[in-house]
């Protein structure tokens, strides 16, 4: 990642901070995009302590929202000059089930699952054909290959994710920009440990809850463990893979 230079969003916590903090190690520059500014800009000041003189850009906003999305393209090369890397991680949960979802909840997690993605794409898709051998990571989930019951409109817009990353892939080929998704499994995120905690389940308690309902290795992913993958597919050492879907799911899938 040495000088490169990566828009995450979603980079106030989870997948999407591990994700900023590895590539700042790899010696990249990144601007971590949130809709929670407190979020963000902790995970920021947390990698900066961490690697003293690294390039990080906390920005807050609603990618959800083109104006947002184009600010934060906008802000990102202005700060550092060219964008390379876009990683799309920003998400939000719904838990209605389909026979009773409403539209204002179709609006909004097609807004920030979906949406926000694109927006951003589209931002950034002039800087990454300008920098040649720019990437395009789309977080996903295991979900949107399986179904369940419980979480149909999230499980619908991670399916949709796919769609665009395979469409986006073939659109963008000619102009040297590689686009690549990733779905993980069951992660542990603060986001999980927060809601838990809600309902009184302590951490210890919900990482041993999914140890027989998390795919072939019986427990939770780690956020770097997410991260690692997203790092491939945003370097060169990945040329050859574009349109990719590729699962982090400790083989949940295929079960």
């Amino acid at each position: 990642m040495a000088g490169r230079v990566a828009l995450i969003t979603g980079g106030g916590g989870g997948i999407g901070e591990a994700t900023g903090r590895l590539f700042a190690e790899e010696g990249g520059a990144v601007a971590l995009v949130d809709r929670d500014r407190d979020a963000v800009m902790s995970a920021a000041a947390g990698i900066i302590a961490a690697h003293t003189g690294a390039g990080v850009l906390p920005l807050a906003g609603d990618l959800s929202q083109e104006p947002d999305a184009q600010r934060a393209v906008d802000e990102t090369v202005e700060r550092f000059g060219t964008l390379d890397c876009v990683v799309n991680v920003a998400g939000m949960r719904l838990y209605t089930p389909l026979a009773e979802a409403e539209a204002k909840e179709w609006d909004a997690i097609l807004g920030v699952n979906v949406l926000a993605a694109a927006y951003v794409c589209k931002a950034a898709i002039p800087h990454l054909r300008a920098a040649r051998g720019g990437t395009i990571v789309n977080v996903s989930s295991v979900y949107g290959v399986m179904g369940r019951v419980g979480m149909g409109q999230y499980d619908t817009t991670k399916a949709a994710i796919l769609g665009f990353t395979r469409a986006l892939a073939v659109e963008e080929a000619p102009h040297g920009i590689r686009v690549n998704a990733v779905c993980p499994g069951g992660t542990i995120t603060p986001y999980h440990v927060k809601r838990a905690a809600a309902k009184g389940v302590s951490e210890a308690e919900l990482r041993a809850s999914r140890a027989g309902d998390n795919g072939l290795l019986g427990r939770w992913a780690e956020p770097r463990e997410i991260a690692y993958p997203i790092l491939f597919l945003s370097c060169a050492e990945s040329s050859f893979i574009t349109g990719t879907t590729l699962m982090v799911d400790a083989g949940k899938s295929v079960i």
